[in-house]
């Protein structure tokens, strides 16, 4: 009789569970086409910046460019996204100061001191382990210990990105390049703990503009301290089989690859949480190799497209392994015992007995 009020029950719940997991899968979706959209606009940076680096502008001189051009340009929609409540967005500075320090600036300076010291497959490596990093993170501080699928996810996809940036040719490793590595890895899992953090009252639009102008004095300042070269030329540029002048990669750098792409992967975290945007953010490489492809004619190799699958598949067994959890959330296995059959007035007073998904 017990087992039949139970599966009576269920059935009569599975309506509106379905209606719940219906009503999240739809943000979920979103979340999950403007994380693919913010990746694709980030893997063109490479490409862009390098046609500066080849016109005789130094690494660092192309990120502020990028970074100071991004914060002018958001600066009037940040404050009209306000709507004249300044109150949460200076409530909320230590978290600006965090995403502009770590999110923007850290990241990009910490890349670039890898890359001085280690091949770039490496750094690029070392930096995008930041999702191991972040379940490491959910498990220590918030108890949310990893699934095997999870684990198995994370595996697939560290492999895929190694086969993908190809670091076996021409590895080079020293104490120093993998310490900056470490702090760029840090700095990128503070990209999407941050961006996952919601800001009451303060616009995503608003976060990502104050968040440009922290980064761009921190860049300033390294700059002007010699911490980086900052050499910058008027000389035409090469750019997709076309010479043209500087600006044109430099606005591309500016609402390309900052404005649009750090906009649109906020509002993706926002959806999507910190674990699973930062998986799917891992296809920022494949849309790099695709890029360069269809631009510059530079055809993978079939290692990379394994690699790009392997990622593929590891992103794609985290945001199962996600969706097997807020199905368990979303079937209120807590509620059976209050739903059956009324217990005994003596027995009221007994602590209901304890159900697991």
């Amino acid at each position: 009789m017990a087992a039949t009020t139970v599966t009576a029950h269920r059935a009569s719940l599975s309506p509106r569970s379905a209606l719940r997991r219906a009503s999240t899968s739809r943000p979920m979706a979103t979340g999950l086409l403007l994380a693919l959209v913010a990746s694709a606009c980030f893997s063109t940076a490479g490409t862009f910046a390098t046609s500066l680096i080849d016109a005789g502008w130094s690494p660092a001189a192309a990120v502020t460019a990028r970074i100071v051009g991004a914060a002018l340009l958001l600066t009037i929609p940040a404050v009209r996204a306000l709507r004249g409540r300044w109150r949460p967005l200076l409530a909320a500075w230590r978290t600006v100061a965090g995403y502009g320090l770590l999110a923007v600036a850290g990241s990009q300076l910490a890349y670039f001191m890898a890359v001085s010291q280690l091949s770039v497959g490496v750094a690029l490596l070392m930096e995008y382990t930041s999702p191991v990093l972040i379940v490491g993170w959910l498990w220590l501080r918030h108890g949310h210990r990893p699934r095997p699928l999870t684990l198995a996810g994370t595996g697939l996809a560290v492999a895929g990105l190694a086969l993908v940036l190809d670091v076996l040719h021409g590895v080079s490793i020293g104490a120093v390049g993998l310490g900056w590595g470490l702090i760029a890895a840090l700095c990128s899992a503070a990209y999407f703990l941050l961006s996952a953090k919601p800001l009451e009252g303060v616009p995503a639009l608003t976060l990502v503009g104050a968040g440009m102008w922290v980064a761009a004095v921190v860049l300033g300042a390294a700059c002007a301290l010699g911490f980086f070269p900052f050499v910058w030329s008027s000389a035409p540029v090469h750019l997709l089989g076309a010479t043209v002048p500087p600006l044109v990669p430099i606005a591309a750098l500016v609402v390309l690859t900052a404005v649009l792409s750090y906009t649109i992967g906020l509002l993706a975290t926002r959806l999507l949480g910190s674990k699973v945007s930062s998986f799917v953010s891992l296809s920022e490489v494949i849309f790099a190799i695709l890029f360069a492809w269809v631009a510059l004619g530079q055809l993978p190799a079939p290692t990379q497209l394994l690699g790009g699958l392997l990622i593929l598949l590891g992103a794609t067994a985290v945001k199962a392994d996600e969706g097997r959890v807020a199905d368990i959330a979303v079937d209120p296995a807590a509620d059976l015992s209050s739903a059956a059959e009324p217990p005994p007035a003596d027995a009221a007073a007994a602590p209901a007995p304890a159900c697991r998904a």
